[in-house]
């Protein structure tokens, strides 16, 4: 039964997931939105220093609190407004897959991006007061908020530099001409359609591509941001990975701009002072689901390195825990295998489901404050859960927590995998 599953997988599912994953235009909005994740990672470190773990009475306490509004002022020019820097990702990726010049393409990208906004007047004495000219960029749609514009946008703008470029519909210049100078000249023509066309969208035809937008996708962003969605991206990740397909990548690529508008939806209610409305951003996955790598696999690595009699699933242990603790998990992926492995794919799946289900009701019942922050990945659980929910000590409890279950859910799984090894190695002995 495994093996005809397992033949229909590998005939049906293998290949359009491999190409699904490896498409031009999601391969470009993943690069893209990756591209900016150096920024949010430092970026909302700030938000810790601004709101510190500490007790109320401390005069670092008070002096942060009253200097919070400068200390945000790093994160509010960089993830506050990383749908930005995402288009200008978003283009320079599709433009490379096409040949095409690709800071041409992320500066289209970016130019198409803007121009779905319209700046507000503010009144002379505001102005004046501000030390501005007038008018400003309604700063909310260009943080996550504004990430689906950005990428349809972006993706606009490259194909129309794409079609300007392959239909010989620009300015070529002789071969004496520096490729620099040469490259501006040609994007010529795609600039003057982008501008003309989204200018006249946005400001004549009076259309909002915010507003459109995010009618049609806020059902989308509403429904991520509960159980039954945790568990379908939990056990779609989990399930392509047990045939060998990078579950973690295609789910992501699709996934990642939502995980990013909810977590900028929290992080801009922390900086005003607001109630935490999101808990199923990608920190969430990261620190309560994923801990140790796909699959909650930190707990098998613990069994294998310490419960285990054969030689080589010992072996595996000792040598896969390291990288484990710190959320790499190929060795244990590729090394037991799970892949296509009856005895582990169970535990695999129902691991990370039952973290997603306990982290969700903690969480939602206050017990764990919501995340907010977007932890270096490599760091060890506790302290990644820790740091995610601005410095709560009661993430560590649930992480540790957490990793004992997988443990206990892992554990018959294991003994199995074990004595079938351990039977292996004793029947090399005896030939």
């Amino acid at each position: 039964m495994l093996e005809k599953f397992t033949a229909f997988i590998e005939n049906h599912l293998a290949g359009p997931m491999e190409t699904l994953g490896n498409q031009r235009h999601l391969r470009a909005i993943r690069d893209g939105i990756v591209a900016t994740l150096p920024l949010i990672v430092v970026s909302s470190f700030f938000m810790i220093v601004a709101f510190p773990p500490i007790p109320q009475s401390w005069g670092l306490y008070k002096f942060l609190s009253e200097n919070a509004a400068t200390i945000l002022l790093p994160y509010r020019m960089t993830m506050y407004i990383m749908s930005l820097y995402a288009a200008f990702g978003i283009g320079h990726s599709l433009a490379k897959s096409y040949k095409l010049d690709t800071l041409s393409g992320g500066i289209l990208a970016a130019t198409a991006f803007l121009l779905t906004f319209t700046p507000v007047n503010i009144a002379p004495d505001l102005a004046e007061k501000a030390g501005v000219a007038g008018f400003v960029l309604p700063m909310g749609n260009l943080g996550g908020g504004g990430m689906f514009v950005a990428i349809i946008t972006s993706i606009i703008a490259v194909e129309i530099y794409r079609l300007t470029d392959r239909s010989k519909f620009k300015i070529t210049m002789p071969e004496q001409v520096p490729p620099a100078v040469a490259r501006s000249f040609e994007a010529l023509t795609p600039t003057l359609i982008i501008i003309l066309g989204m200018g006249c969208i946005t400001y004549w035809l009076k259309f909002s591509w915010h507003t459109a937008i995010a009618t049609v996708v806020s059902p989308l962003v509403n429904a991520a941001d509960s159980l039954p969605s945790v568990w379908l991206l939990v056990f779609l990740t989990e399930f392509f990975w047990s045939f060998g397909i990078h579950g973690a990548s295609i789910v992501g690529s699709i996934a990642r701009p939502i995980w990013l508008q909810l977590l900028e939806g929290n992080t801009t209610a922390l900086a005003n002072h607001q109630a935490l409305p999101n808990i199923a951003a990608e920190p969430f996955y990261q620190w309560f689901i994923y801990i140790g790598g796909s699959g909650a696999s930190l707990g098998l690595a613990i069994l294998l390195a310490f419960k285990v009699k054969s030689q080589y699933a010992s072996k595996l242990g000792k040598t896969a825990l390291a990288p484990a603790i710190f959320n790499i998990n190929e060795p244990l992926v590729f090394g037991t295998p799970i892949v296509l492995n009856p005895i582990l794919i169970p535990p695999f799946i129902i691991a990370p489901l039952v973290n997603g289900t306990i982290a969700w009701i903690v969480t939602s019942l206050g017990l764990v404050n919501k995340v907010t922050v977007t932890a270096p990945w490599t760091l060890p659980g506790p302290i990644g859960a820790f740091l995610a929910t601005g410095g709560d000590w009661r993430a560590i409890v649930l992480n540790v927590c957490l990793i004992i279950l997988s443990v206990i859910i892992y554990y018959p799984f294991v003994m199995v995998y074990d004595k079938n090894e351990l039977e292996k190695e004793q029947g090399l002995v005896k030939e």
